[in-house]
């Protein structure tokens, strides 16, 4: 079982209490704690060898319908699962009128903690005066607008601004509905400007940065983090919804993404198998388990049951992603490479020092979503370097070489502590880290170097062989 990080040994628990609850069901069940994109890329790359039982975020759905990770929904347990979860998270498991897999939360975005005895509560609707505050107290804003296209849409939501992909019955994404690069796009920059300018901005989403040496005093992350600013900040936890940025005098809501996490069933040869494991995944979604994984992280149910519960209706945190849900937009299926596209357009806005100069960021933008509809097969299939090296930050697929026998090479210099992942088609849709994993962790460079890093790619399996060797 493939199962969110850090909350894993609580997977356990549960799958045991599950067991002694039904005499009858044995499991000997192998708990992994891993992201959910990650989750997702490893089952689509080998559904075979993936998970019995996965989590994953709404907008990986159709990819995992597509690639035949999925066991639709029995009639009978589509109906119990409508009846017990709300209608969201229903819908966000659903492709057309089809349940394939079991709502675990609908907290699935972000919004604002922050230090009360820094961020003044008159101060909270306005981006331009929490930054002052961050600035005359010496303390850190920490949203990632350089390093993650999640946040950076924030700006763009704001204004009006989508980014609507579609794809085929295969899965293949056959068009894009995007007007970041319009009137409103250049008002999202100059918002967004403001803050990565200042003096106080720090691209991160880890509330950890409340306890860091130059702490912060706002972070924008969602319900995963308020463990951590809780502890961190005691009396002064403050959190809110998203403030407005004011471009030309007309003030603009940031917006945000939003979505729920899911828990899908591989299709099992073994109907007796597959059976049980629906009963399994139902169990984990119910309002106890629900309510544990509340206690344990703070994630927000998708149980209504759970969702009523006194502590969960009062909770700061759930408060602050409702108030912000009308600003935010559902989560689709999006283009593996957009993300590493619009992050840019973060850096691009720190940089700039004209308004000219923000229009040609979104220009450059536009040129690169455009390119990905005209990719030639050769370049979908080809494999390359991404990661932390070499002066890059995760922005630049650097190419590997295809001999006749179909082994992808590249030389490489690196410096100890660089980290980087091979993946295909400059997309993360099929990517490979450390000892080959699919979607795993980055590979770690220990000493300085040249390396050479091999692939063997197993198109039909999704499998590849990895080898990074010193020189």
């Amino acid at each position: 079982m493939s199962e969110s990080e850090g909350i894993a040994d609580l997977t356990k628990t549960q799958i045991k209490r599950f067991c002694d609850e039904n005499p009858g069901i044995v499991i000997n069940a192998t708990v992994e704690g891993i992201s959910e994109s990650n989750s997702a890329s490893n089952m689509i790359t080998d559904v075979e060898s993936g998970a019995d039982i996965f989590c994953f975020a709404q907008d990986q759905l159709t990819r995992l319908v597509e690639a035949g990770a999925l066991n639709k929904l029995g009639a009978k347990t589509a109906e119990t699962v409508r009846s017990l979860d709300t209608e969201v998270a229903v819908k966000a498991a659903s492709v057309g009128n089809e349940l394939y897999c079991y709502p675990l939360t609908a907290d699935n975005g972000y919004f604002m903690y922050y230090d009360k005895s820094v961020v003044k509560e008159e101060h909270l609707g306005s981006l331009e005066d929490i930054i002052a505050d961050c600035e005359a107290a010496g303390r850190m804003f920490s949203m990632e607008c350089e390093t993650s296209a999640w946040y950076v849409a924030s700006f763009f939501f704001a204004t009006g601004c989508v980014s609507d992909w579609t794809t085929d019955t295969s899965g293949s994404f056959t068009s894009v509905n995007d007007t970041f690069n319009s009137p409103e796009g250049l008002i999202a920059m100059k918002g967004m400007e403001k803050l990565v300018k200042s003096s106080s901005f720090l691209s991160s989403s880890n509330a950890a940065d409340f306890a860091a040496a130059t702490p912060s005093a706002v972070v924008i992350c969602g319900t995963w983090g308020s463990s951590a600013a809780k502890e961190a900040l005691g009396d002064n936890y403050g959190v809110a919804e998203l403030p407005s940025f004011t471009v030309d005098g007309k003030s603009y809501h940031l917006g945000s993404y939003s979505g729920c996490k899911l828990m899908g069933v591989k299709p099992q040869a073994d109907a007796t198998k597959g059976a049980v494991l629906q009963q399994l995944a139902l169990y984990l979604t119910n309002a106890e388990c629900s309510l544990e994984r509340y206690e344990a992280q703070g994630w927000g149910p998708a149980n209504k049951e759970a969702m009523d519960n006194e502590k969960v209706k009062a909770d700061a945190a759930l408060l602050a992603f409702n108030a912000q849900a009308p600003y935010s937009v559902s989560q689709g299926n999006i283009h593996g490479s957009w993300w590493d596209i619009a992050k840019l357009l973060g850096t691009n806005a720190r940089e700039a020092k004209t308004d000219a100069d923000l229009q040609a960021g979104l220009d450059a933008y536009t040129a690169s979503v455009n390119a990905l509809f005209q990719m030639s097969d050769e370049q979908k299939n080809a494999f390359s370097l991404i990661g932390a090296f070499s002066g890059y930050n995760w922005d630049t697929d650097v190419p590997m070489t295809e001999d006749p026998a179909g082994t992808w090479t590249a030389e490489q210099e690196f410096k100890a502590g660089d980290e980087f992942k091979v993946r295909q088609g400059a997309s993360w849709d099929v990517n490979f880290g450390a000892d080959g994993v699919a979607g795993g962790d980055n590979i770690k460079i220990e000493a300085d170097g040249t390396y050479v890093v091999t692939l063997v790619y197993d198109s039909a399996a999704g499998t590849a062989t990895l080898t990074v060797t010193a020189k």
